[in-house]
């Protein structure tokens, strides 16, 4: 059987992507502490980073199937609060002044970071366990925010420490939601998250993405 010698992902890509995780890390940490960390998409970024120099394809597909919507949601509302709309207010930080622009500058990978994964998992083939994967990381992220983490609405010392991490407390950073009892809305979030959001991207990605033997024979 012919084999190739080369690499599936180019090494330019990957010491590009390095370069800059090992800027986002500490200024990250600096402004946001550790537990910013626990944030989906930045989990995303650090399962990318081991993913593309292993050449896994369950860790670029655990990713993908976990923020390529609500990441695509970010870019739309980036782009309508870029236009002076206003829409989810998802990123309005982007537009606080009080944070430093090459800060700012940092957190334009929500737009970029999809497409990565898609030419990624285009690249490496999906993974169909990411899924299952995925969805128990992220419920698993959801209860460490929902015990440890500062709640929607948490007079901090410092404003730049990440609260309702990952949406547990409800979708507005200021207050906790009101309609259900906290324990069931955790419950809820994570059923929706998995419903609405990584089955219909996991169906599509099934669909339209190859398997990882699929793309390696390719690339042979």
């Amino acid at each position: 059987m012919k084999t190739s010698s080369s690499p599936a992902i180019p090494l330019w890509l990957k010491l590009g992507y390095t370069a800059f995780m090992a800027v986002l890390i500490p200024v990250y940490w600096h402004h946001y502490g550790p537990t910013n960390f626990l944030y989906f998409c930045d989990v995303a970024l650090l399962l990318t980073l081991v993913g593309i120099w292993r050449e896994s394809p369950l860790l670029i597909s655990l990713p993908a199937v976990g923020i390529l919507l609500p990441q695509a949601l970010w870019c739309v509302d980036y782009v309508v609060q870029l236009c002076g709309f206003q829409m989810s207010g998802m990123t309005a930080y982007m537009f606080d002044e009080k944070r430093p622009l090459f800060l700012r500058g940092l957190s334009l990978f929500h737009g970029w970071l999809p497409f990565l994964l898609v030419f990624l998992v285009a690249r490496l083939g999906y993974d169909r366990r990411a899924l299952k994967g995925w969805t128990t990381s992220a419920a698993g992220l959801c209860v460490v925010a929902y015990a440890f983490l500062p709640p929607a609405g948490a007079v901090l010392t410092d404003p730049n420490l990440p609260r309702n991490v990952n949406y547990v407390f409800g979708l507005n950073d200021a207050q906790p939601q009101a309609w259900m009892h906290p324990d069931l809305y955790l419950v809820a979030w994570v059923a929706l998250l998995s419903i609405v959001v990584y089955v219909p991207t996991h169906l599509v990605l099934k669909k339209l993405c190859p398997t990882p033997e699929q793309a390696a024979a390719k690339r042979a």
